[in-house]
């Protein structure tokens, strides 16, 4: 429940609660940890259809343009103490 509520207090009071979250069939997504958050959050895990790309793709496609973007960051000098603020501005 402790990972839960830190997520509850980092991510969801920067971001809003989604309703629903899709998840790949990763067996983490069934964990204590998400069942908790789900019900603090009061949302509905939902899973990706087996062997259906597009769905990944578009995580998968978003994960790497940030990760691009945190990388060009850190080559022009930002540094981690920098990022707190930077990243709830997302």
């Amino acid at each position: 429940m402790d990972t839960a509520l830190l997520i509850w207090n980092r991510v969801v009071s920067w971001t809003g609660i989604f309703t629903n979250i899709i998840g790949d069939r990763d067996p983490k997504f069934t964990s204590a940890l998400w069942t908790n958050l789900h019900q603090l959050l009061g949302t509905k895990l939902s899973f990706s259809s087996a062997y259906h790309p597009q769905t990944a793709g578009l995580a998968e496609r978003m994960i790497q343009t940030l990760e691009d973007m945190v990388r060009r960051l850190f080559e022009y000098g930002l540094e981690f103490k920098d990022c707190d603020g930077f990243t709830h501005e997302w």
